[in-house]
Parts: structure tokens; C-alpha cells; sequence
């Protein structure tokens, strides 16, 4: 299935449990790693879907602008008062050194051409500046989850299965750094949850979260599902 055409279709059910539980706690754990980069700063997220992500960042920021694929997420992404248009991660219309920080988050391992939206976001990322990119990794409890249990749904009709989906592994991940930048380190998100039904509990999602908030940055974050590769402008 094309790209476009799965997340206009997911664009319909993107947010129906986000803002709480386990897709509350990876963005979190994602935005703990891009504020620090995005305050007062300029920012465009790759692949910024209903504007989630994007939304939090603008509050801190100077300057926030995403790109998106999708013109189903680009709508509601607008609806939340964005700066967004609709451009692919392997051609980014915007000059270069235009930014500060440029992330993309569950975004680059549904792009076959990874070499070249890295190279895009590098591009466009000025001196000085960070790029953070994540990566689905296969050496975590994540992948197992996927592996063994049934794709999920992201309509009525379609599950994930039907998208393009890659996975590199850390040692992967710190090879795709661009020319020209640094590999700084490993954010990791969601690394110990064994599976997202443990939110489902109050008190045990709590713990969970805890927990992840206290091994993102430790050497753990090697083996996170979400692996966010923190690169730095040389």
C-alpha cells in the first residue's frame, strides 16, 4: 500500500487513544528528548502527522514547522493551528540550515530511501544543530511483541502490515549519521514495557512510566522499540 494512501486511511483513527496511558507515555518520553533542543529554538518535525508532537514543541519554540506525507494529517494537523505542509521526508522544501533541531519520530522506518531523508534532515539542520531521529530496533521487547502478535489496526479494514516497515539495530542506527554530524547518544522510548496492555492498570502503567523515564538515557536505552539517535552538526 503506498505510503499517502495508509495514513490518509489512519489519519481517521490516529488519535482515538492518544493523550493518554501508553501512547501518552511515548510521546512524552519522545518530547523529554526534543525540548531540551526545540526551546527558543528553530524546529520542523519530519513526518508530523495529526501534529501532536508538533503542537508541544511549539510552545517552547521560536519557530515550529512540520512535513508531512498524509493530507488526512495534515488536516487535523492544521486544525490545531500548524505550521505545516505537505512534502515528502526525502524532499524537504526548505533551505539549507534553516533549523535548530529537525526530529522525526515513528517516521524514518516507513521510509525505504533512509540514507536519503537523513540526508535531507542534515541538510536543512544548521551548524550547531541536532538532528534526532528515531528508529525501530529489532534487539527489544517491542520487536518481540510485533513478531509474535497480530498486526494492529489502523482502520476498520487495514492493519499495519500493510505499510513498509524497516528495523535498525543500534549499531545500524549509529552508522546512518549523517556526513558532516556526530553520533551524541541513544534516547530510548519504551524500553522495559513488556507490552501496552499494562496500562490498562492505573497503578502499574504508573510504575512502567517511571521506569522509563528513569533508563532513557542510560546504556538500557540500547534496547528501547523506540530508539531516538541523538546526532549533533559538527
Amino acid at each position: 500500500m503506498e505510503n499517502r494512501s495508509y495514513y490518509d486511511e489512519f489519519s481517521q483513527w490516529y488519535e482515538r487513544e492518544r493523550g493518554q496511558g501508553y501512547h501518552q507515555m511515548i510521546d512524552d518520553l519522545e518530547l523529554a528528548a526534543a525540548i531540551p533542543f526545540a526551546r527558543d529554538r528553530r524546529v520542523l518535525e519530519v513526518g508530523c502527522g495529526t501534529g501532536l508532537i508538533l503542537m508541544r514543541l511549539a510552545e517552547v519554540a521560536r519557530e515550529a514547522k512540520g512535513i508531512d506525507l498524509s493530507p488526512g494529517m495534515l488536516e487535523h494537523a492544521r486544525s490545531k493551528g500548524l505550521d505545516v505542509q505537505e512534502a515528502s521526508a526525502t524532499s524537504l522544501p526548505f533551505d539549507d540550515d534553516s533549523f535548530d533541531l529537525t526530529c522525526s519520530f515513528k517516521v524514518l522506518a516507513h521510509v525505504e530511501d533512509i540514507g536519503l531523508a537523513l540526508s535531507e534532515m542534515a541538510r536543512v539542520t544548521a551548524p550547531g544543530g541536532t538532528i534526532l531521529a528515531e528508529f525501530y530496533n529489532p534487539y527489544s521487547l517491542r520487536y518481540l511483541a510485533k513478531t509474535l502478535g497480530p498486526a494492529g489496526k489502523i482502520s476498520a479494514k487495514t492493519t499495519e502490515s500493510a505499510v513498509y516497515t524497516r528495523y535498525d539495530s543500534p549499531s545500524q542506527a549509529r552508522a546512518l549519521c549523517p556526513a558532516g554530524f556526530e553520533f551524541v547518544r541513544f534516547h530510548g522510548v519504551r524500553t522495559v514495557t513488556p507490552a501496552a496492555a499494562v496500562f490498562r492498570s492505573h497503578s502499574l502503567g504508573a510504575l512502567f512510566r517511571q521506569a522509563e523515564l528513569a533508563v532513557r538515557t542510560t546504556p538500557l536505552a540500547n534496547l528501547a522499540g523506540f530508539l531516538v539517535a541523538e546526532y549533533r552538526r559538527r
